[in-house]
């Protein structure tokens, strides 16, 4: 790489880091579509298995343990809760899907309000999808790409909980991560990796999210 690129790059890496110093805070849960806040700025979101971990890693990229609440209860958020950042971009956390013990109609709540969601909302630019790292892609996580395949919505994997498998564990998931994305039309091809609670990789995250603000 060349001096002048990788000085683009390092300016990029610090802009996308510096844009997470700025304010965000909670702004309402959405139970239904008619709550949904105007799309008058870009949008992504995070969608994973309940207890993936996807309020840890939001506490984590802004170092507010207290700003997304986290639970060890899987299947506890049922609503589209909406984070602003410094009135530039929201940050989803869509709710946890997987829960065995869910009823029937919860579930059937949250697919209906999920699907709405993802083919109505034209400010949405990426769905993070996380993927615990010691499970790899399951049958219900393949379910949901299927799913953001057919509402042409990008996604992205974010592998999480990376500091609880070694190097050759991780190694291995990412390659098979890699391998099951040539199958869905929607899949960006790079996959990240995170670990909220030794705050590893956070960086990419971040970069990979500011890109679509305007600054």
């Amino acid at each position: 790489m060349s001096e002048e690129n990788t000085l683009q790059t390092d300016t990029a890496n610090s802009c996308g880091c510096d844009f997470f110093n700025r304010k965000c805070t909670f702004l309402l849960s959405v139970a239904n579509l008619k709550q949904l806040p105007n799309g008058d700025r870009p949008e992504v979101a995070f969608a994973g298995r309940s207890n993936v971990g996807k309020s840890s890693l939001i506490n984590a990229l802004f170092g507010q343990r207290k700003l997304a609440k986290t639970s060890s209860t899987p299947g506890r958020t049922q609503q589209l809760n909406y984070f602003n950042l410094d009135d530039k971009l929201y940050l989803v956390d869509l709710p946890g899907y997987g829960f065995a013990k869910a009823p029937k109609d919860i579930v059937r709540n949250w697919q209906q309000l999920i699907n709405a969601y993802l083919v109505g909302r034209p400010n949405l630019r990426r769905v993070f999808l996380l993927i615990d790292s010691r499970h790899g892609i399951k049958k219900i996580d393949s379910d949901i790409m299927s799913m953001l395949d057919k509402a042409a919505v990008t996604y992205q994997i974010v592998l999480t909980k990376i500091d609880k498998i070694s190097s050759a564990a991780l190694e291995k998931i990412v390659k098979e991560t890699h391998l099951q994305l040539k199958e869905h039309t929607a899949a960006h091809v790079s996959v990240l990796k995170t670990s909220s609670e030794k705050n590893l990789f956070l960086d990419e995250l971040k970069n990979e999210i500011a890109e679509f603000v305007n600054f």
